[in-house]
């Protein structure tokens, strides 16, 4: 399922580009939220994920953009958003 392989590849991602050596893509739920009583990201967490998302994936999520909270809310959103954009590299 290409979903499920975005989906390690995204969780596969955010370990690697916030250094959370810690955690396995198991330890990642899916649906859970990825900041405050989630996964416990911050801003500064926020602003390395969109840099690794774009550099990984070709895409841009602004910081300014009324979207930017709805698409980091958990792992699905950050998927759904990738294969929602057009002209995305994988």
């Amino acid at each position: 399922m290409t979903n499920n392989s975005l989906e390690t590849q995204v969780k596969q991602l955010i370990i690697d580009s916030l250094n959370l050596e810690d955690l396995t893509i198991e330890d990642i739920d899916t649906d859970s939220h990825l900041f405050g009583d989630g996964l416990g990201l911050d801003s500064i967490d926020a602003l390395e994920l969109g840099l690794a998302l774009k550099k990984k994936f070709g895409i841009t999520i602004s910081p300014e953009s009324e979207d930017v909270k709805k698409v980091f809310t958990s792992v699905k959103t950050i998927v759904e958003y990738i294969e929602s954009t057009p002209n995305k590299s994988k």
